[in-house]
């Protein structure tokens, strides 16, 4: 008798971990944070400058075409906001790499794109985080502006 409730308890955990592992909560992040945590200014050059949504920026002088990023990183064991904020980071990064290769010195309308899905904000960032990954995808475009 023992036995059978050991394995119906053990069976009814089992059923709860693939809910429990298929977690996708959808966040709005303040950018504000995100560009002002440490990493960011460390990794972030100051030379390439970005503007979210519809930021007004200086005069554009030569446009390079819009790309986008597509981030993951491990979120096991780690809040939301934590592990959002890393892989916002490894997106931002992206584009700074890409506006470098192209000659550019800022990125414009940056936008989230997660899964396939824009979203224009000049204060948030969209982060899809799970149980095991956590996933930021961004749009802007590269371009020289006046200084």
């Amino acid at each position: 008798m023992i036995r059978v409730r050991h394995i119906a308890v053990l069976a009814a955990a089992f059923l709860c971990i693939p809910s429990a592992m298929a977690r996708d909560t959808h966040h709005d992040f303040p950018l504000s944070d995100a560009m002002a945590s440490a990493d960011a200014r460390d990794k972030l050059d100051p030379g390439i400058k970005f503007y979210f949504g519809t930021q007004k920026h200086p005069k554009v002088i030569k446009r390079f075409g819009e790309w986008g990023t597509n981030k993951k990183t491990n979120a096991f064991g780690k809040d939301d906001k934590v592990a959002c904020e890393w892989v916002f980071l490894s997106a931002m990064l992206e584009l700074q790499e890409r506006a470098q290769k192209e000659g550019g010195n800022a990125v414009i309308n940056i936008k989230s794109n997660y899964r396939g899905k824009e979203t224009v904000s000049n204060d948030t960032y969209q982060c899809g985080a799970g149980a095991i990954m956590a996933g930021v995808a961004l749009k802007g475009t590269v371009v020289r502006i006046a200084d």
